[in-house]
């Protein structure tokens, strides 16, 4: 007699979008956008926060188009950054995560988001013919938009590395070294708060952004879409 057969339960997969593209989509953007406004666009270049307040005015005024084409990348890049740590929240619940680290990687990466948007909001208006020559408004605008930009941008962002690297750490979804590599990051974005009372720390902050960068693009593509994958990644 024949038994009959079952075919095997096909894995459960998370569905979303792909976590990996949408860091390098990210990531690709917030790098072209810095393009016009560093030394390799041109000079002047985008002034330090120590910067005098003349060369904060005379950057404005004369590369107010590199200004908008840079406004107009870094408002696009904090979409796929949204809609990551969006998906990365579901991911994790998905694969069986319950821990708080979820919930506080969304939080970092929806402010993150949200706070690139208002900054790239912030130089789309200073790159406006007349805002530059306001040399006092046009300091407030670069202050505001640093603050976002700097310590608003990296604090959050940590939180974001941090939610992920420490919940995928603990139930093994990551390699133990990315998982610690990712969690040495984000420990630089949190102290980068301190830039607010010590310029002298200024460093935390791209310390804390390209390498985050290229762990996000990685922790993307490594962490599990399926629960068979999961198992199999923890065994």
């Amino acid at each position: 007699m024949t038994l009959p057969t079952h075919p095997l339960a096909s894995p459960r997969k998370h569905a979303g979008p792909p976590l990996g593209w949408l860091a390098v989509v990210y990531m690709s953007l917030f790098l072209v956008g810095l393009y016009p406004v560093t030394i390799f666009g041109g000079k002047p270049y985008f002034p330090p926060p120590s910067a005098s307040s003349d060369a904060i005015v005379t950057f404005f005024q004369s590369r107010a188009s590199a200004v908008l084409l840079c406004a107009f990348l870094q408002f696009g890049a904090a979409i796929p950054l949204g809609i990551f740590a969006a998906t990365v929240a579901s991911r994790l619940s998905f694969l069986g995560i319950r821990a708080a680290g979820a919930n506080i990687a969304l939080f970092g990466g929806i402010a993150t988001a949200s706070n690139m948007i208002v900054s790239s909001s912030l130089l789309w208006a200073m790159s406006y013919p007349g805002v530059a020559h306001d040399a006092t408004l046009i300091q407030a605008l670069y202050r505001f938009d640093f603050a976002l930009g700097g310590p608003g941008f990296s604090v959050p962002f940590g939180l974001l590395l941090a939610g992920i690297s420490v919940t995928t750490g603990i139930a093994r979804l990551l390699p133990k070294w990315l998982a610690i590599i990712g969690f040495v990051i984000a420990l630089a974005g949190e102290l980068s708060w301190l830039e607010i009372i010590f310029p002298k720390v200024l460093f935390l902050i791209p310390l804390t952004r390209f390498p985050g960068f290229l762990w996000l693009v990685a922790a993307g593509f490594l962490l599990p879409k399926t629960v068979a994958e999961t198992k199999a990644a923890q065994s």
